[in-house]
């Protein structure tokens, strides 16, 4: 375990950003098995960017390993020799989702990119909108779908607003790997980063255009209305909760009873501990 016990002392003495990795790392202390599935890989990043459980280590998903694929995007956003570089950046209700943005918009911040980010947990859908809306060179989600609450992910998306394609996501890969996880992320602190405009609230002209633009979807738009429909809506705890109700308000559906268990964000996913609507 030579290499791994290396990497092991070296999160010991320098990863200090989060009191939570420093306990994690104290705890597993002589656990040699433990201690090795936490560091004998590092996160896997593809087209769907990092996805792992939460936790210490480079096999895991926390504030460096965040950093790291963060610092990537950067530097290969960076080679396109493009100027006034701009992201986009949203999360939703896992657990760090809201410390992995702001830390990966404090990044892009300390690099001379732009980074825009929601005020609050988003869906993702609302990602890729405001990646268009903003012209956003590339945009990325704190998210891990509907995997079991230890999981958290990191997707990385285009300046189109979809998942980076195959080639994209490999060059930013051979960003990611010629970095020092602790040596070579440029970082900033958020909220000044906000008072100076480096990192930028996204407004709310954005998601009422995102609302406007779901609407025009709509083929028969005074159906709903008419329709009478009662509606069970279950949010699983996530992101949906605010612009689903609004949605189905604003197209005539009023009678709509929520799942309360299941109403507000809550990482833990307390009643549903696969968050996939397609288990029972």
């Amino acid at each position: 375990m030579g290499k791994i016990e290396t990497l092991y002392g070296e999160w010991l003495e320098k990863a200090t950003l989060d009191s939570d990795l420093k306990a994690e790392l104290e705890t597993i202390n002589g656990k040699d098995e433990e201690i090795s599935d936490r560091f004998y890989r590092d996160l896997e990043f593809g087209t769907g960017g990092l996805r792992g459980v939460i936790g210490a280590g480079t096999n895991r998903m926390n504030v460096y390993t965040v950093g790291k694929a963060t610092q990537g995007l950067a530097n290969y956003l960076k080679n396109t020799g493009k100027s006034d570089l701009s992201v986009a950046v949203a999360y939703d209700s896992r657990i760090k989702s809201d410390v992995f943005a702001k830390h990966a918009a404090s990044i892009f911040a300390a690099n001379g990119i732009k980074a825009n980010i929601y005020t609050e947990l988003m869906p993702t859908p609302m990602l890729s909108f405001a990646v268009r809306a903003l012209g956003c060179d590339a945009g990325i989600i704190l998210t891990a779908s509907h995997n079991p609450a230890k999981y958290n992910g990191y997707k990385v998306y285009g300046s189109d607003g979809c998942q980076v394609t195959l080639d994209a996501a490999e060059k930013i890969l051979a960003e990611i790997e010629k970095l020092d996880i602790f040596s070579d992320v440029k970082t900033s602190d958020f909220e000044q980063d906000i008072k100076d405009g480096s990192i930028k609230y996204i407004g709310q002209d954005v998601i009422d255009d995102y609302i406007a633009n779901v609407k025009k979807q709509s083929i028969h738009p005074d159906l709903c209305a008419k329709s009478g429909l009662k509606v069970v809506y279950t949010p699983l705890n996530g992101a949906g909760n605010k612009p689903v109700r609004r949605i189905l308000k604003e197209i005539g559906i009023n009678d709509v009873v929520v799942v309360k268990e299941q109403e507000n964000p809550d990482g833990n996913f307390t009643t549903c501990p696969y968050p996939n609507p397609e288990i029972r």
